[in-house]
């Protein structure tokens, strides 16, 4: 059986015109289907919701790091998982030494923005300055008292 005159209602009787309509239809489903799918993908969603700060807007008064110093892993401090380390990194803070001079509170703005407000950044700090030191026998002791980065009274 001839897969066109399957397809047709008229029994045999298939025009080109008819197959060429149906072939252009399906061309710009398919596009549309595309277009929509890539414009609506979770990454570009993510970046839009939270888009990358400019480092020109810097506080001249805010310590800065020096655009040389190879990044650190964040993640080895208590209490800093992917999550935060990333938004440190967005930051611009990407190692020890950045860390442990940064402004505590536009660590805190940052977290609460991104729906973090649990989080204390202060205990991060503490152990970063440690780290940036070199002062690792300490920065263990530190993190054997903290409980998820956090002091504990």
């Amino acid at each position: 059986m001839n897969p066109v005159l399957f397809l047709s209602e008229t029994g045999g009787e298939v025009t080109v015109t008819w197959l060429l309509w149906l072939l252009l239809v399906l061309f710009f489903v398919v596009s549309f289907i595309g277009w929509w799918v890539s414009k609506n993908s979770p990454a570009e969603e993510e970046e839009a919701a939270h888009p990358a700060p400019a480092h020109e807007s810097h506080d001249p008064h805010e310590p800065q790091e020096q655009e040389t110093a190879a990044p650190d892993d964040l993640k080895k401090l208590e209490g800093i998982g992917p999550k935060v380390a990333e938004l440190l990194n967005g930051m611009g803070i990407t190692t020890f030494a950045g860390l442990a001079a940064a402004d505590p509170a536009a660590i805190q703005k940052t977290l609460d923005e991104a729906g973090l407000q649990m989080m204390n950044p202060e205990g991060w700090i503490m152990q970063a300055k440690l780290a940036a030191e070199g002062k690792w026998d300490e920065l263990a002791k530190l993190q054997d008292e903290l409980k998820g980065g956090r002091v504990m009274s």
